[in-house]
């Protein structure tokens, strides 16, 4: 058994020192109606943070993660629905310049930011979580 697979099965990296880590996953809902997958599919993207020794293992950790995660079911309608794990879209190391607290950031060149704010931020009740009213 790989030590990755020993990791996420006991929920941790084995690597309880070490560099944190954040990896962006993706995956796919599949469903099969009539046996036709369909070409557009619902996708999630995860990020989940651990701590590794080097971003070599991060990733090992983070596919079998990713693997890990892979479920199936049926909708209301009876059809087979896949979860899947497609890939690592990044995996980024959370150095000295991160907070505890932070987990994930981008850095992107936008064009006037803070005159255009109204357009790019949303208003607060579009937000997911408190769309969803949680």
């Amino acid at each position: 058994m790989s030590s990755a697979k020993e990791a996420v099965e006991s929920g941790t990296t084995g690597i309880e020192a070490g560099e944190r880590f954040a990896a962006k996953l993706l995956f796919q809902f599949r469903v099969m109606v009539d046996g036709d997958p369909g070409v557009m599919r619902t996708c999630e993207e995860r990020i989940i943070v651990f701590r590794a020794a080097t971003a070599r293992k991060a990733l090992a950790y983070a596919k079998q993660r990713g693997r890990s995660a892979k479920r199936q079911s049926r909708n209301s309608d009876g059809n087979p629905i896949h979860f899947e794990f497609v890939g690592v879209l990044d995996l980024m190391h959370l150095g000295d310049e991160c907070d505890a607290d932070e987990v994930w950031y981008d850095i992107t060149t936008r064009k006037l930011p803070m005159e255009r704010a109204a357009d790019l931020i949303p208003p607060d009740h579009k937000l997911s979580a408190i769309r969803l009213g949680i």
